[in-house]
């Protein structure tokens, strides 16, 4: 909590440059729908931000347990924001079992808040706990706010005669009010929203607004008694435009949408739910007014098969999953790369192998996007930064796709999909339209025919007049398109696919540096959602005064041509990743630079501090 000055108010107002707020409960507490409400409440009065929603994997877990604790952290501020930050400055427990999850992070002399309407023996048996937090000491670090937050609920909205579980759903609300009171924020919104949520329980809806005014209230009168300030958080200075709050899943959603219009297709969407993915298959599905078709599929294998069958047919095809789903996907994506068809596939990482952590986020999945199928099958790879970046990088992956009549893969990844951050909506005119050219002409047809220079095949849509054809898995012939089993075609067709891949490093961006010079002591290099985190280290370790630079790549494979040399500028190379060295082992592999890694596989996004003190140790500062 960044504190630039006190002001004189009817009771102390602190202004905070930026602030950090955790709420955390049972998955059944509504935390992120409490979080996600804040989130849209700071971002109308102006303050940058970026969110963490932290999922349990259980989906019944008993109540009351550490195993179905749900959080959602936001970190809001007058100055750029981008992570989530690193340690909470206010953390809402509404239970011991999330105060003994959370507590751990809160910062020393951080704010905690309790509801300890909920601070039972029963519940602090299933937390497991000994003795009761509030009154062992254990808590002596922090300032502590202890409000019984059910009974206030109950009470406010006793009028509506609500069933006791119905009454203490509002309690989410109830805090949410207190928390809008403390940091400034408008109620005025999720009263607008809680309307159209319940339009059809305009009871419940008036419960709930009824709880929020009363938290709000709460803080307002004398009974806090000065034990917590009201603080002052000012508008950020943003480049000048329309912004909302987006996520990586919606984000991803609307750029294939723009993807679609751009290239003139119609798209496909076949895929199958998974954590983290789905919401991509959900927000599409919405969409059908642009002419996006979605289809969920009976499993992963049907889901990208039915992508390709559309593809064939001349629309975009799209699928998605996450690693497992990928895994599944890998002999379908080997007959995309055989038959050289246009496919998105969107691989929105989760943590560890088989089932894994599958709601908490990491990175392992680059060998899989980069390697990971049978016979030499390449393909490009792309990675989205931020939940907003995923806007372009879909428009890109559909682009060199269709470009190339190949199947391209972009990697996200748990953290990115359910984040949010302000995104400046585009100017659409200025999006570069691709539109695509079917084959027509009869003459010389078949269809492995060549562009010279993009080594793409042709397109054509079945049932063109004159141009009925056959693709598959079984190896052709470079001249006809028949099934060919010689040995040196084999090898032609082999090299052909690999050459056309490893051209696309000459139709994507020159690697620039994301913040720092193009040489020096060191250079901290990332992909993904590790963005945020790097580039404020890098910022901070600058301002000290140490020669390093933040190098974040977008294009996984093929790399950008120029990245070897840039590398080569820098005596020392880092590259912190969510898993054990991956992008790591394709750099010393691909370029002989001595990088060493900084690799976290908690299920849990990259601390600034992690990197930052990474980058002091490596320059010995």
């Amino acid at each position: 909590m960044n504190v630039i000055a006190a002001v004189p108010h009817d009771r102390e107002m602190r202004e905070l440059e930026s602030v950090v707020v955790r709420f955390a409960g049972d998955s059944g507490d509504g935390m992120q729908l409490t979080g996600s409400q804040f989130t849209v409440a700071t971002a109308l009065e102006g303050s940058d931000l970026a969110t963490f929603p932290d999922f349990p994997a259980e989906i019944r877990a008993p109540v009351g347990t550490t195993y179905g604790v749900s959080a959602f952290q936001i970190n809001f501020g007058s100055s750029r924001v981008l992570t989530a930050g690193d340690a909470p400055d206010v953390l809402v427990a509404m239970n011991p079992a999330a105060l003994k999850v959370n507590i751990g992070d809160l910062r020393a002399g951080g704010l905690l808040v309790v509801d300890t309407g909920s601070f039972n023996e029963r519940n602090f048996q299933k937390a497991g706990y000994e003795a009761n937090p509030l009154t062992d000491n254990s808590l002596a670090a922090y300032q502590v706010l202890s409000i019984d937050m059910s009974a206030m609920t109950l009470e406010a909205v006793k009028s509506f005669e609500l069933s006791q579980k119905e009454a203490l759903r509002c309690k989410n609300m109830w805090t949410l009010g207190l928390t809008l009171w403390m940091f400034g924020r408008p109620r005025q919104p999720i009263v607008e929203w809680l309307k159209a949520k319940f339009a059809k329980r305009p009871d419940i809806a008036e419960a709930n607004i009824a709880a929020l005014n009363a938290g709000h209230a709460y803080g307002e009168t004398a009974e806090l008694s000065g034990q917590v300030k009201r603080y002052a958080i000012g508008k950020a200075s943003l480049e000048p435009g329309l912004y909302r709050t987006v996520t990586g899943g919606q984000a991803l959603a609307w750029g294939l949408v723009a993807a679609s219009e751009l290239a003139k297709l119609p798209i496909f969407f076949g895929s199958y739910p998974i954590t983290p993915a789905s919401p991509v298959l959900h927000h599409l599905a919405s969409m059908k007014e642009f002419g996006v078709m979605t289809f969920q599929a009976e499993d992963e294998i049907a889901a990208i098969c039915s992508a390709i069958g559309a593809s064939y047919a001349g629309a975009l095809g799209v699928t998605s999953s996450s690693g497992p789903g990928i895994a599944l996907k890998g002999e379908a994506i080997g007959l995309a790369i055989a038959t050289e068809l246009p496919l998105v596939i969107l691989n929105t990482q989760r943590a560890g192998p088989s089932t894994g952590l599958p709601t908490k986020t990491e990175q392992s999945d680059l060998y899989q996007a980069v390697y990971g199928r049978n016979g030499d099958a390449p393909m490009p790879v792309l990675a989205a930064a931020t939940p907003a970046d995923c806007f372009n990088m879909a428009i890109e992956a559909a682009r060199l796709a269709v470009k190339y009549m190949t199947p391209v893969m972009l990697l996200s990844d748990g953290y990115i999909a359910n984040a949010a951050e302000p995104w400046k909506l585009p100017d659409l005119k200025s999006l570069k339209p691709f539109p695509v050219t079917f084959r027509t002409e009869k003459e010389g047809f078949h269809p492995f025919l060549r562009d010279p220079k993009t080594l793409a095949r042709v397109w054509a849509v079945p049932g063109t007049p004159g141009l009925q054809h056959r693709i598959g898995g079984i190896e052709r012939n470079y001249d006809s398109g028949h099934i060919s089993y010689d040995a040196a075609n084999h090898q032609r067709m082999t090299e052909t696919r690999r050459n056309k891949v490893l051209g696309i490093a000459n139709d994507i961006p020159l690697q620039t540096t994301e913040s720092g010079n193009s040489s020096g002591k060191l250079a901290v290099v990332g992909w993904g959602s590790t963005y945020g985190a790097i580039e404020q280290a890098v910022r901070r370790a600058r301002k000290d005064g140490l020669d390093v630079s933040h190098i974040h790549l977008r294009y996984i494979w093929p790399l950008p041509r120029n990245l070897g040399e840039l590398l080569r500028g820098f005596e020392k190379v880092i590259v912190p990743e969510m898993n054990t060295g991956q992008l790591l082992t394709v750099l010393r592999s691909e370029y002989l630079v001595p990088a060493q890694g900084l690799n976290k596989i908690s299920g849990q996004p990259f601390k600034i501090a992690d990197i930052l003190a990474a980058i002091h140790q490596t320059l010995g500062a």
